[in-house]
């Protein structure tokens, strides 16, 4: 594979009624294909995400996209555009990070979490001192990370389902 600029080419996902922020580091090659998050078909972030939240597992880019906004869940990545090679974390640098202010501006995210060691430590870097927030770092769903079985990915994702819930007034 051959180190090449790229630039991130998909919209986060969120609205008014997003509670939470998920961060990626960057899309994946396949993720870049489609043009969605988790494209590759043995990331298990969909299927953590479904079995968590007790949904059926979304298929569709349109069936991804309205779950994640049914559920009052934000996704993006932490870099707008970096070197890299492939869809090798390892790989980055010359990192240029995305603006989340359009997300913050619009929603009321109770609660920050990024997907993986590489996404946390470029939030820390860029936008957890512009912004003031901390994020929680949840082991990452690449199917690189075999270290964690799917039953320990289900136990650590379960930490977002208490900012997802209602209020109570």
């Amino acid at each position: 594979m051959i180190e090449q600029t790229v630039q991130h080419s998909i919209s986060p996902v969120f609205n008014t009624d997003s509670k939470i922020l998920i961060l990626g580091s960057f899309p994946s090659v396949k993720s870049r294909e489609q043009g969605f998050f988790y494209g590759h078909p043995q990331n298990r972030f969909w299927k953590v995400l479904s079995v968590a939240l007790k949904e059926n597992l979304p298929q569709t880019v349109q069936e991804k996209r309205e779950f994640l906004l049914r559920n009052g869940i934000a996704v993006w990545d932490v870099i707008a555009s970096c070197q890299i090679t492939g869809s090798a974390d390892s790989s980055i640098h010359q990192v240029i990070p995305n603006d989340l202010s359009c997300i913050f501006s619009v929603a009321d995210i109770r609660a920050v979490f990024v997907n993986g060691k590489t996404a946390e430590k470029y939030f820390k870097k860029y936008q957890e001192p512009q912004m003031g927030r901390k994020a929680i770092c949840l082991p990452s769903t690449s199917p690189a990370n075999a270290a964690y079985s799917f039953e320990e990915l289900l136990k650590e994702w379960e930490k977002i389902l208490p900012f997802l819930k209602e209020e109570k007034i």
